[in-house]
């Protein structure tokens, strides 16, 4: 690159109509495709965009660490069809920025991370803060783009949002040097790139159609975040007409509501052994949105040597993540598969009627809590959830991040809609107070609950501070049993009677909450737990502010 910046500068101020600094014409970009907030930590490498927001539609979230800001827009994509955004600045800012990435590349979720970069004239001479954008993301993002040309500003970004949304679903990161985007260019914007969704060929539409007709026990099983709302009811009225079951992919459960007479349960890493026999026991396999990884294939062992007949629906035809022989392969996004699914009318099999509900019998049993009555004793999470789900309204959503509290959820928590349930598929800890935050503010008026770990919640519980700045308000249920639960079950397997580097002690959680301007309670014994509950949600609904219950539970408790 020979062009100096002041080249650029004459090249982008010769005059062809309105003329806007690059910066602002990013946020002119941003607002014609669909963007309605973005999640932000400043920095003064990119100070002409934060300039291009001040008077823009699209609202700022100012947060408190790079980690949460990346988290809350990677959250952000998965519950609606714009890429999330989030924006920070160069070096250490980036760099905390990777997780929210790594989180967006291993789920599949549509996002954009714009990054402040040094001038274009210091590049490679070691200045403040400078670091190499594609040798940093380009292993962990579907694309890593430069802003080198001002002129091109409108064109990067509709380019970024496309390559976000298409194929597979993922990160793009847009590096944007702070002299750049002050040059005044034209402000004419690049309209949006259509982004192609496949479909159902007529073959593909005969091989599946004779493939089930031929089944005695075929099971869908749905994932991903890819869908709409309108796909996902499609797909349960015809499950449900026809008798069919479908498991839900680990933490996107929803896509089939929880109280479905389809709903057979989720498949994933702690799943109940029924998930595991079901795999085994089909006859045929259709998984939409998604592909048997190693966490539904338990790391890749469940289909190795099996003759099952199985259809992949995913619009990336590279069929990234897989485990296993492919018979045929679909490529279309759900809801485009669906339109064109329940265009297929099959007569109802006896066999399908036993199969599915053998099958939903099981997960009804699994999902009942066992009691609401609260024992004797410490704090125990099965009451905080059966006292928790006896009142919840039915768009109610539930986050979380990563830890061996999440089971409570995967068991119990009724999702009854797609994105009803947000979470993150590649074990992200620190996911479930930022998650909750971009849910709430997506979703005003609706419950949104998440549940956290000890371990987890110190990570981003800092961003708290932005749910009360934003008027954000969820339930945060922390639950504390003094350890990194998750490890200590590996450590317990591989080195029995070995504790080492997995044990915690931990500050009072309610008061945090409490400094932070929400309400706050500490609750150790079990019959603390409906007071506690219905003082958390009286805050939220009456008052407006976010709730926090630091649930005191032994070690070593289990959900299944």
């Amino acid at each position: 690159m020979t062009d100096t910046i002041s080249n650029l500068s004459r090249q982008a101020t010769e005059p062809s109509g309105p003329r806007k600094s690059a910066g602002h014409v990013i946020v002119d970009t941003l607002v014609a495709h669909g963007v309605e907030r973005t999640y932000v930590v400043p920095g003064e490498s990119y100070l002409d965009v934060l300039d291009g927001l001040h008077h823009s539609p699209i609202e700022t979230i100012v947060c408190r660490h790079e980690g949460g800001a990346a988290y809350m827009a990677e959250a952000d994509g998965k519950m609606t069809s714009v890429p999330g955004v989030a924006m920070v600045t160069r070096g250490p800012g980036a760099a905390n920025a990777h997780v929210g990435l790594h989180t967006s590349w291993q789920d599949s979720t549509p996002m954009v991370l714009f990054v402040g970069l040094i001038p274009f004239e210091h590049r490679d001479r070691e200045a403040f803060q400078e670091f190499d954008p594609h040798a940093w993301f380009d292993s962990g993002a579907k694309r890593v783009m430069v802003l080198d040309h001002p002129e091109r500003a409108s064109e990067i970004v509709a380019e970024a949002m496309f390559a976000a949304n298409s194929g597979r679903p993922g990160p793009v990161v847009v590096g944007l040097p702070e002299d750049i985007i002050k040059v005044e260019i034209d402000a004419a914007l690049h309209p949006p790139i259509p982004v192609a969704t496949g479909g159902m060929t007529v073959n593909d539409w005969k091989a599946l159609r004779d493939a089930l007709q031929t089944a005695d026990k075929p099971l869908f099983v749905t994932g991903g975040n890819d869908w709409t709302d309108d796909g996902a009811r499609g797909l349960t009225t015809w499950l449900e007409e026809h008798h069919l079951p479908a498991a839900a992919e680990w933490r996107t459960e929803g896509t089939i509501p929880f109280d479905s007479s389809s709903y057979v349960g989720p498949i994933g890493y702690g799943r109940p052994q029924l998930t595991l026999q079901m795999l085994e026991e089909t006859d045929l396999l259709v998984f939409v949105g998604t592909v048997p990884g190693d966490v539904i294939t338990d790391g890749f062992l469940v289909r190795q040597n099996w003759d099952k007949k199985n259809f992949l629906v995913t619009i990336d035809p590279a069929l990234r993540g897989r485990s296993g022989p492919v018979s045929y392969q679909i490529v279309a996004k759900p809801d485009v598969f669906v339109r064109d699914l329940v265009r297929i009318d099959l007569p109802v099999k006896e066999e399908w009627k036993e199969w599915t509900a053998r099958l939903r019998a099981h997960q009804v049993d699994f999902s009942t809590p066992v009691s609401t009555t609260p024992t004797q004793g410490r704090a125990r999470m099965d009451t905080m959830m059966a006292q928790l789900v006896a009142g919840l309204p039915e768009d109610a959503m539930c986050t979380f991040g990563a830890g061996e509290h999440t089971n409570w959820a995967h068991r119990y928590f009724p999702a009854k809609g797609y994105a009803s349930m947000i979470s993150a598929r590649n074990g992200s800890m620190g996911y479930s107070v930022p998650s909750a935050v971009a849910a709430s503010l997506r979703f005003p008026g609706r419950r949104v609950v998440t549940i956290a770990g000890d371990g987890e919640f110190l990570m981003n519980g800092q961003e708290l501070a932005t749910a009360t700045q934003y008027g954000a308000t969820p339930l945060v249920i922390v639950m504390d049993n003094q350890e990194y639960g998750t490890i200590r079950t590996h450590q317990e397997r591989d080195y029995p009677d070995r504790v080492s580097g997995t044990q915690l002690k931990n500050p009072d959680f309610a008061l945090m909450a409490q400094s932070f301007g929400g309400f706050g309670v500490r609750v150790e014994q079990d019959s603390e737990i409906p007071a506690a509950l219905e003082a958390a949600l009286r805050a939220i609904d009456e008052e407006g502010r976010f709730a926090l219950i630091h649930l005191i539970v032994d070690q070593r408790v289990k959900a299944y």
